[in-house]
This record gives C-alpha cells, sequence and structure tokens, in this order.
C-alpha cells in the first residue's frame, strides 16, 4: 500500500472522537485554520497554493461519515470548513452550521462544472445564496477481482444478494452508498421521490445483501486490503478502489454497465458558522482546492473528478478516457445521482440501515 494512503478513507468512531476532541483547539503553533476532513484529503497536493502562500499547513480534524460529522459540529465542535457531500448540504444547512459563501472571493467559482450549478439545492438555496463549492466527484460502482468473478456473473447490480457470493462481498458502512445500490436495484434513479413502498423494497434488498457480506467497509484501505488478499470478490466502492488497487498490479476493475447502472455523487466545501481562522484564510483555501493545476492530480492519483471545468478540459485526454471522465455526459448516464434528499427520509435510511446491520 502507498505510505500516503490517497483515499476518502474513513476512520472508526473511537478513534475519530479521539483525534477530533485533540484538535478541537489548534495549537499555537498551528497554522489557525481548522478543516474537518475526511481522512487522506490533507494530502498537500490538494492546496499547495494555500501552503505555498502561508509557509504552512492549515490544522486538520478528521470525521469518520457525515453524519457523525454532522452530530459533532451540531454538539459545538468548532472548525472554520468542512467537507459533506451533496446528500447531506441542505440538512446542514437547515441545522444552521453553514455560513453562506462569498462567491465575489472565490477565484474559481465561474469555472464549475456548469452541471453542477443546475442541481436544485447542491450549490445554492432557492434564493440564490450560494452554500457549496463542489470540490471532487465520482462513482459508487460495481468493483470485483477479476481473476475470480466473470463480467457474465455480474451484469446486474442485483448480484449482491445472490448467494453464490455468499461471503464474498462488501459493501460500505455508509448509509447513503447502501441505499444508492439498493435504490438503483428496485429501478429507482431519483431516490428523492422513493414511496414507502420503495423504501420497504429497497430495505429489504438490503437485508438480502446482509447474508453475503464479508466486510462493511469502513475505510479504503481495509477494502483494499480485504480485495487484495482474495477476501473479498465483490465490492460496492469508490473509484480510488480500483485506481489504487490496479497500481498495486491486482486484477481489479470496475463495471458500469450493469443493467440499473450505478450512483454518482459529489462532494464540497462548506464554510462552517463560528469558526476561528480568519476568513482570508477561509477563501484563500477555497481557492487552492478548486486551482485549475489541482484537476490533473485528483483524476490521475485519486480517480476522482475535479469540479473545475478548465482544469478537467487541460488534463491528458487519454487519461480521462482511461478514469472514464472522457465524456462526462456519457459518465452520469444511467446513474443515481446522490442529491439532496428529504431530511426525514435521510434519518429513515439511516435507521433502518443500523437494524440491517444487526441483523434485524
Amino acid at each position: 500500500m502507498r505510505t500516503l494512503n490517497r483515499t476518502r478513507e474513513l476512520v472508526t468512531t473511537a478513534f475519530v472522537t479521539a483525534l477530533a476532541l485533540s484538535t478541537a483547539m489548534p495549537a499555537v503553533a498551528g497554522d489557525g485554520l481548522t478543516i474537518f476532513e475526511w481522512s487522506g484529503y490533507e494530502d498537500p497536493a490538494i492546496h499547495p497554493a494555500y501552503t505555498e502562500k502561508y509557509g504552512a499547513e492549515p490544522d486538520f480534524a478528521f470525521f469518520g461519515d457525515e453524519e457523525e460529522a454532522f452530530q459533532k459540529l451540531r454538539s459545538g465542535f468548532k472548525a472554520d470548513i468542512s467537507h459533506p457531500c451533496s446528500q447531506s448540504v441542505v440538512k446542514w444547512r437547515e441545522a444552521g452550521l453553514l455560513e453562506p459563501l462569498d462567491t465575489a472571493k472565490l477565484k474559481y467559482w465561474n469555472d464549475v462544472l456548469p452541471g453542477f450549478k443546475a442541481m436544485k439545492d447542491l450549490m445554492t438555496s432557492d434564493d440564490g445564496t450560494a452554500w457549496l463549492l463542489p470540490f471532487d466527484w465520482g462513482n459508487t460502482v460495481l468493483t470485483y477481482r477479476s481473476d475470480t468473478v466473470k463480467p457474465e456473473e455480474i451484469e446486474s447490480l442485483k448480484v449482491f444478494a445472490d448467494q453464490k457470493f455468499k461471503d464474498r462481498v462488501s459493501i460500505g458502512d455508509n448509509v447513503d452508498d447502501a441505499y444508492a445500490l439498493a435504490s438503483l436495484a428496485i429501478g429507482v434513479k431519483d431516490w428523492t421521490k422513493m414511496t414507502d413502498d420503495q423504501f420497504k423494497q429497497a430495505s429489504d434488498f438490503l437485508r438480502d445483501v446482509h447474508k453475503n457480506v464479508r466486510l462493511y467497509w469502513t475505510d479504503n484501505t481495509e477494502l483494499s486490503q480485504a480485495m487484495a488478499s482474495g477476501e473479498v470478490d465483490l465490492a460496492w466502492a469508490w473509484n480510488d478502489t480500483s485506481t489504487q488497487l490496479q497500481a498495486d498490479n491486482v486484477p481489479v476493475a470496475i463495471k458500469k454497465d450493469t443493467k440499473e447502472g450505478l450512483s454518482t455523487w459529489v462532494c464540497g466545501f462548506v464554510h462552517l458558522k463560528g469558526g476561528e481562522g480568519s476568513e482570508e484564510k477561509v477563501y484563500d483555501y477555497l481557492n487552492a482546492v478548486t486551482d485549475p493545476a489541482v484537476s490533473k492530480y485528483m483524476v490521475e492519483a485519486w480517480g476522482y473528478g475535479h469540479s473545475n471545468a478548465k482544469g478537467m478540459a487541460a488534463v491528458d485526454a487519454a487519461m480521462l478516457q482511461q478514469k472514464g471522465y472522457g465524456d462526462i455526459d456519457k459518465f452520469v448516464a444511467n446513474t443515481l445521482f446522490q442529491s439532496p434528499m428529504p431530511t426525514e427520509l435521510r434519518q429513515k435510511m439511516i435507521a433502518e440501515f443500523e437494524k440491517i446491520k444487526s441483523g434485524y
């Protein structure tokens, strides 16, 4: 495995809590700007312009998933910037956790991919106020060991519930990705319109998947090791899993052309209310991560798309094609976009997924 784990890595709740508490008050010698992040995104190559200007790294505190981050922020944890994904933005905004973004201070705001700007409630509210600066985007997709699984065996996402793969399956310990898989499997592409009956069907599907699960992965390292060792043959995973394993010469492939499709997500940065860092540093960091110079690195090293349209256009066409970003319209075709959903529905998913993982 690489010395630097270039992944959207999740860590256990106990460790995250201890680490976040230890960084809740940045050290005197620290930079003074606190980023509440997924582990792995502290990678200096993601924000080189910031480090060049200040000669130091910002302080980082980490969360395991967005629900944990939400609860911690609501309990009073202070940070300046955080990195939620599309489905959480409305919930965080409605809870009063966010400051609106001053788009005049966002150097690359007008270069954000147009498709993101058109997505309801993703970046702005109905009154035009901006809340999220998109940064990274990609897929959660069927990922498999190409030496033990044949492509014709996995034409449908329903394969995750096929007893043939008992104890050989892994899906994330992540309610959004889990219900994205289940929604697709039952034929739902827009989960914001999910009916009670469809919610039950999706939950029943996850209960069938649970019977096959060897591992609910909580970080990319855990999943990558399980697939590299042959412990897991079939996974519902982010793009960086296959990118990392293929770089390590592990026979792993992704299958985007299943009958039901795949899931697409977009994550970005928000300005948190009550942060103690300077506003100048907040916007310098936001501008650093969306600099077009970062696009190539995100595609090549992480296997993710970058939100800066000009930066993506400058990436080598062959690399874009290899990573699946050659045709953006094709990339998002036949996909469930993890868009903001009604808070009540998300809470139902969280509660039901906990029951499913417990065997109920």
